[in-house]
């Protein structure tokens, strides 16, 4: 039993103290420290004492009392025990602003130990211990970087500072560098070794930050070795073993947690972790039991936002949405950021979106994706958030990014292709396509609604095979391939024969009396009534309405099936039926608007206004004015009115006509989109004459329309047409009619080519107007008004034909055959207006016959005048064709003797060429054949006579030579032109004359040998032997040959010219005077050479 003694004072005796006996009342201790004066360090032992029995008041007081102004007053001359006992006060205050979470009483706390740790600078302002607690206080408060100037002041005095060194590490820790930390752990460690295990609990976080996750797993696994009982180390292992994701790693993992919270079942990260796990089992009662306990054993922000968000799971799991998003906000308060815990944004946001509360759902969504910028699941949310809030390309685009992330997403897909219906069927069908494949692959089922979708959209690009095969496959096997495929015969009745053919369901109860299976599950219905659609669309009606039968003999209250075989009727022409059948489905429900919409068209195709009105506004108010088909409805029926032939009132008309715009208004002001309801409003704008703007909506309508199979809208077409007539824009309004007429008529509607042809007519376009016409009473030859509109049509182009001032004879027979054309055709009419059911008046039509023929007789001398007209200019055609035939011929005969000069020069030069070429060639082949014989006899006598002086003669001749070079290519180059125009002049005399021009070139020229070589030289055929022998030669002598060019080739003899005067001779003398030597007269005589 450890135990104190305080010693008495003026006395030997002390007081034995108990450490674990201390009194309850510390003032009892007090006094007996007080009364003994015993020395601080019991004080602050004592205090210590009590601090580690958990007897935090009595520690407080001890303490206090310690520090008051007595005790400095009577151990002023005592430093240290002061300063420590202010420390520890310091301290115990920083833990506990540390741990406070009301704002005001936690800055309370950190102002009294600011107090302490001043109090203790004053004692001594070097004291590290004190420095390193400010470090500690300042890291409490959160001021990282004046804790680290602390920590460092203490370190620049004593590196080895243990607690500075813990404290630096912790600071570098919180900084996020966590190698810097790890290295002054490890400092610390070395410095001291034996230091608690919690130094190498540090070094296990460093080392798991860092990623070193087997060095952090040994550090933990060491700081167990010296404390069995550490928790944090038992935590950290337990999260590693669960982090590994698999069986074993989880059941060690739990199995370290479990003992953690034996050893101590208030460590609320432990707690935490636990009802994680029992969150996932499913035990919601241990998931609240835990977090509450947690959140009622610490004050850690970061820790409690883990406990919120745990409960706030558990009840949303449990569907208490509005408990999960208080505990949800709660969680998301306690951090300071979203990057410190994300999960509470991402469940808030989803309980949100549950409460319909987008703009909030929104930001938390938005939030989660600024932490993980490529969740797929947060960017399918803020996909469908963007849709409803009507950003529908924000959301589709959130969709394809979730889509590119994570491709084998089949729900991304699958959601991504639900957004595009709407704007983008083509890329939509490849959504659904894409996560149909992804299914398969994967070895699930493919729901039916997916092959149903992906049918429709091959139906609404009309891919009736494709979507045949898709709803096919929807559909599996049943009762509906027997019908499709036509294996089972069902009785087909004529709908002139019975009434009951679209109402009949008694052959299916007859299939199920004779043991056939007729099922039909309620998930196949859908995919079922839209293959009978397509099967209607397909013109298979019988096999339509036999599918559709099938639908109301399981199920009878399904009214689609009512109507479409109301529709099938009312094709068919069946009125009554079609009626009949709409009554069965308002038995099921009488206030169903499309069934009240399609029977006020009915009675309205029946001429029975007065009920189909009351129809019409039946189906409005069924839906309180909501359903834009029964308010268009009525709007059609206002518009009917107004413009109906019999018993028009302009006022009542243009009342009927404002009702109707009324009416398409507030359809549009309910649905922008709808197309029928902007036609109607552009055809009363139309009707009353606002041409520019209701040409505006059809052109809308219409570039919407376009490319829906669903949407075949050709009165569009024709109003827009019918406003171009208006307007005056004949070219446009044809265009329109023609593409109308082929796109949706197939050319083959008559009525579409009377409106054609009119245009024609306003266009002064007869002849199109006529074959307009024509095609028109081939389609429909009982229309009489047809025959007389060609007729009024043959008339104008007549004469306007004859009014033109400039007519060709052709035009003018062409108008003659349309009168008896038209005169033929009206007198037919004439005779058949004697029937009085055609509506003719027999005497216009006879006034237009008569017109016609006093034209056709007013035509013949327009024929005549023509024909000379004719006559005339083919005759001055003619004449300008001859005239151009003989200025052609002049021209190719020009041409040709150009020609001929052309070459003749040609020919000339080449021949000139081939002649100067074989003169030089001869030239070159004498030189070799004659010179170098006579040159070497010369040089043997003269070396002979001269003997040693030789070589002198030769050192200068050698120099003159060099010198002489300069001017030798001028006057080769002259000798060269001079023989060339010889050769041009006189062919014949060609050898006489280069005799002459060797002579005369010896007397101009220097040295006789390099004139020789002239010629050869400006041939370019110098021989390099002759030149070679040449320089000896001048040495010797100067002895001159001239050659002809005679068969015999001998030398002809001259005297040598006297050059004493010449510049040249000068230079060479003052050379060689130059050199030292004194030449005789022979020497200078070779010199001139």
């Amino acid at each position: 039993m450890a135990c104190l003694y305080i010693p008495v004072q003026n006395s030997e005796e002390e007081v034995r103290v108990a450490l674990d006996q201390l009194p309850r009342d510390a003032a009892d201790i007090l006094d007996i420290l007080k009364a003994e004066q015993a020395p601080l360090d019991l004080w602050l032992i004592i205090a210590r004492e009590y601090f580690k029995q958990g007897k935090v008041e009595q520690f407080r007081q001890i303490l206090e009392e310690g520090s008051g102004p007595e005790i400095d007053e009577y151990y002023s001359d005592v430093r240290y025990e002061r300063i420590a006992i202010l420390n520890a006060l310091g301290a115990y205050y920083s833990y506990l602003g540390k741990i406070e979470t009301k704002q005001r009483e936690k800055e309370e706390h950190f102002i009294l130990a600011t107090q302490y740790y001043n109090k203790a600078s004053r004692i001594d302002m070097h004291e590290p211990s004190t420095w390193v607690g400010k470090g500690q206080l300042l890291l409490a408060k959160g001021d990282v970087e004046q804790a680290s100037a602390a920590f460092k002041i203490v370190l620049d005095g004593d590196r080895d500072n243990v607690p500075a060194l813990l404290g630096q590490a912790c600071v570098e820790f919180n900084r996020g560098r966590y190698s810097e930390s790890l290295e002054l752990y490890k400092r610390a460690l070395q410095v001291h070794p034996d230091c608690p295990a919690a130094v190498r609990l540090g070094i296990g976080l460093c080392r798991y930050k860092l990623g070193q996750f087997d060095k952090a797993r040994q550090a933990f696994e060491r700081v167990l070795q010296l404390d069995p009982e550490n928790v944090e180390a038992l935590v950290a292992l337990a999260i590693m073993d669960l982090h590994t994701n698999e069986a074993a790693g989880i059941r060690k993992g739990m199995q370290k947690m479990q003992r953690a919270f034996e050893i101590y079942p208030y460590f609320a990260m432990a707690l935490n972790y636990l009802a994680n796990h029992f969150f996932f089992t499913g035990q919601h009662f241990l998931v609240e039991q835990l977090t509450e306990t947690a959140l009622a054993v610490t004050n850690h922000g970061p820790t409690k936002s883990h406990s919120y968000y745990n409960l706030a799971r558990s009840y949303h799991s449990k569907g208490d949405y509005e408990k999960a998003g208080l505990y949800y906000m709660a969680s998301a308060k306690e951090i300071n950021s979203p990057y410190e815990f994300i999960f509470p944004y991402y469940g808030l946001g989803q309980v949100q979106l549950k409460f319909r509360d987008f703009k909030s759902a929104q930001s938390n969504f938005e939030k989660v994706l600024e932490v993980y910028p490529d969740n797929c699941e947060t960017l399918k949310a803020l996909g469908h958030i963007y849709v409803q809030l009507g950003q529908t390309e924000k959301g589709q685009e959130f969709m394809r990014k979730a889509t590119k992330i994570d491709p084998r997403d089949s729900q991304a897909f699958l959601e991504l292709g639900e957004l595009l219906i709407s704007s983008d069927s083509g890329a939509a069908l490849d959504a659904f396509k894409t996560a149909r494949g992804l299914l398969k692959k994967g070895g699930q089922e493919v729901p039916i609604e997916l092959l149903n979708n992906i049918g429709v959209l091959h139906f609404e690009r009309g891919e009736f095979e494709f979507a045949e095969q898709t709803f096919k496959e929807g559909l599996g096997d049943g009762i509906w391939l027997a019908f499709i495929e036509g294996r089972e015969n069902f009785q087909e009745i004529a709908a002139s024969e019975s009434i009951l053919q679209y109402k009949d369901v008694q052959f299916f109860q007859q299939l199920q009396d004779s043991g056939r299976q007729v099922k039909l599950p309620w998930n196949k219905v859908t995919t079922l009534f839209n293959l009978a659609r397509l099967q209607e669309q397909l013109h298979n009606p019988e096999t339509a309405s036999i599918l559709y039968r099938l639908i109301l003999f399981k199920y009878p209250d399904y009214v689609d099936a009512y109507l479409r075989l109301a529709a099938i009727a009312k094709a068919r022409n069946n009125v009554q039926l079609s009626i009949e059948l709409v009554h069965d489905a308002l038995k099921v429900n009488d206030k169903c608007p499309n069934a009240l919409s399609m029977l006020g068209e009915l009675e309205l195709k029946n001429d029975d206004w007065v009920k189909a009105k009351e129809t019409f506004r039946a189906a409005s108010d069924a839906t309180d004015g909501k359903d834009s088909y029964a308010t268009l409805s009525l709007g059609n029926w206002n518009y009917f009115a107004a413009i109906r032939n019999e018993k028009r009132n302009p006022k009542l008309e243009a009342t009927h006509l404002e009702k109707a715009k009324e009416l398409y208004t507030r359809v549009l002001l309910q649905h922008p989109a709808n197309l029928y309801a902007a036609n109607g409003a552009g055809v009363v704008l139309a009707e009353k004459g606002h041409f520019d703007v209701s040409k505006d909506i059809f052109a809308q309508v219409q570039e919407a329309a376009s490319g829906n199979i669903f949407v075949q809208m050709p009165d569009v077409w024709i109003n827009l047409a019918h406003v171009y007539f208006a307007q005056g824009n004949f070219a446009l309004a044809v265009k329109m009619y023609q593409n109308c007429l082929r796109k949706f008529y197939y050319n083959t509607d008559s009525q579409i080519l009377l409106y054609l042809a009119r245009t024609h007519y306003e266009a002064e376009q007869w002849q199109d107007c006529k074959k307009t016409l024509l095609r028109a009473i081939h389609l429909a030859p009982s229309n009489y008004t047809l025959r007389f509109d060609a007729g009024v049509t043959m008339q104008k182009f007549s004469a306007s034909t004859l009014q033109k001032e400039k007519k060709t004879a052709d035009e003018v027979r062409s108008t003659i055959a349309e009168l008896e054309n038209a005169v033929r055709l009206f007198s037919h009419l004439s005779a058949a207006s004697n029937l009085h059911f055609h509506g003719f008046d027999e005497k216009k039509i006879d006034t237009h016959v008569e017109y016609c023929k006093n034209v056709l007789d007013a035509a013949k001398p327009h024929l005549e005048a023509a024909m000379r007209e004719e006559q005339q200019i083919r005759q001055r055609q003619e004449v300008a064709r001859q005239v151009a035939l003989a200025e052609e011929a002049r021209r190719k005969a020009e041409e040709q003797r150009k020609f001929q000069l052309e070459r003749r020069k040609q020919e000339d030069e080449l021949k000139r060429v081939r002649l100067q070429e074989e003169h030089f060639q001869r030239i070159k082949e004498q030189w070799k054949s004659s010179t170098p014989a006579s040159k070497r006899r010369e040089r043997s006598e003269i070396d002979d006579e001269e003997g040693g002086n030789g070589e002198k003669r030769r050192r200068k001749g050698g120099k003159r030579r060099k010198k002489d070079k300069s001017s030798k290519s001028r006057y080769e180059t002259e000798e060269v032109e001079a023989e060339m125009m010889d050769d041009q002049e006189d062919p014949e005399d060609e050898d006489a004359n280069l005799n002459y021009r060797d002579l005369a070139s010896q007397n101009d020229q220097d040295d006789a040998e390099e004139n020789a070589h002239d010629p050869l030289a400006a041939a370019g055929l110098e021989d390099s032997d002759a030149e070679d022998e040449a320089v000896p030669s001048t040495n010797t002598g100067r002895r001159k040959q001239a050659w002809s060019e005679s068969d015999d080739d001998e030398p002809l003899e001259r005297q040598p010219f006297s050059r004493e005067n010449s510049p040249e001779l000068q230079e060479s003398d003052e050379e060689v005077r130059e050199d030292g030597h004194k030449p005789n007269g022979n020497a200078a005589a070779e010199d001139e050479d």
